[in-house]
């Protein structure tokens, strides 16, 4: 079975190696989040950083809303950590994202171990 956006999420990851290749582990979120902001930039990735997501109760729109660190080529959340490790709340947070939203596929990416670490997480809803 084929993975979903395989080329792209290639090249996501190949920017998120890059980002901490150079900083390393050890910094704040929003120092990656920058940095990533800058490559995708270089790299000719189509993003949207800081995404909002509307949130419905009850099929009524509540006026707190999620923000996604980005969306990527339209199509995949990115969902970026600097955490020991990817915990499960982490990928519960990223299926919450993908129930109220239309794509198909959220990425996790932890910036804080040694080495970069990520995860796929498909929209099975």
């Amino acid at each position: 079975m084929e993975l979903l956006y395989k080329e792209l999420t290639q090249e996501i990851i190949a920017a998120c190696m890059e980002v901490h290749n150079i900083i390393g582990c050890g910094c704040l979120e929003a120092v990656y989040a920058e940095a990533l902001e800058r490559e995708f930039s270089l790299r000719g990735i189509e993003y949207q950083r800081e995404k909002e997501l509307p949130v419905l109760y009850k099929d009524l729109k509540l006026q707190k809303t999620y923000k996604v660190d980005f969306v990527c080529y339209g199509k995949i959340i990115l969902e970026l950590k600097a955490s020991e490790s990817i915990q499960s709340i982490y990928i519960a947070q990223v299926v919450n994202y993908l129930k109220l939203s239309t794509l198909k596929l959220g990425i996790v990416i932890n910036f804080g171990a040694e080495r970069l670490e990520w995860k796929r997480v498909p929209n099975l809803y």
